[in-house]
């Protein structure tokens, strides 16, 4: 959760302490002269707004202090740069909601949740999958998010390594089915050709090939093999967790 692969190279100590001081609210505010017109919170707001809208190649400074009618100087007297915003993007991203009710479910149920809204996250704001998370910065967001993920699904009885491994896995998961996703609505985007057009355009061709005999497993196929109506989110979903059962029923049996 940090920045773009660029901006992670160029990262020090400083900036890393810079950014969990403003993370944890512990950074230098303007104190003196009128109310303030900017607060560290609406700049965070608009700059999520700009990325979401036009990618995150679209939020500079400069561009930000246009959006929010301010002198791009300004800015920088709440964030040192653009390395610290991103930071403070992705942390307000990654936090759990505050009027949250409490979690009452089990830990299956806590996996599908934690999947199911990470997939909506990335389709949200697709501009998340082009950033570097390797090495995250964590604010109160990141880790309460975190908090909340492992409180859901410690009822597993796995070793604290094995919880903290399935949240990779899940998420690693989850991350390659958004970017097919959100590839697939790029692709529409830019072209203005839907997906059904695209493959009915390639059809004539493709049953030339398959009667070709060359491809007899492929032209074997029925007919809905490759149908939009089968959820390939939720069939690979539901066997990793139903895989994560077999792993808890064996610690089970072990103790």
């Amino acid at each position: 959760m940090t920045s773009t692969q660029g901006d992670d190279a160029k990262r020090t100590g400083s900036d890393i302490t810079r950014s969990l001081e403003l993370l944890w609210g512990e950074g230098t505010r303007p104190t003196r002269g009128p109310k303030p017109a900017l607060t560290l919170d609406r700049i965070v707001t608009e700059a999520v707004r700009l990325a979401d809208a036009e990618g995150l190649s679209a939020v500079s400074m400069r561009r930000l202090s246009t959006e929010l009618g301010a002198g791009t100087m300004s800015l920088y007297r709440y964030v040192p740069g653009k390395g610290d915003l991103l930071d403070l993007m992705l942390d307000r991203l990654f936090a759990p909601p505050e009027d949250e009710e409490p979690w009452t479910g089990g830990w299956r149920e806590g996996v599908e949740t934690y999947a199911r809204e990470t997939l909506v996250l990335y389709r949200r704001h697709p501009w998340l999958l082009h950033v570097n998370q390797a090495r995250p910065v964590l604010g109160p967001g990141a880790v309460g998010g975190l908090e909340r993920t492992l409180a859901r699904i410690r009822p597993m009885g796995l070793t604290d390594p094995e919880l903290v491994g399935v949240i990779v896995m899940v998420e690693g998961y989850v991350t390659g089915v958004a970017r097919t996703q959100v590839h697939e609505m790029e692709a529409v985007r830019k072209t203005g050709l839907s997906d059904q057009a695209f493959w009915e355009a390639q059809a004539p061709a493709l049953e030339k090939i398959m009667m070709s005999g060359r491809y007899p497993v492929l032209a074997a196929l029925s007919e809905d093999a490759f149908g939009p109506d089968f959820d390939h989110f939720e069939f690979g979903l539901q066997r990793l967790l139903d895989g994560l059962d077999v792993l808890v029923a064996r610690r089970g049996q072990e103790t």
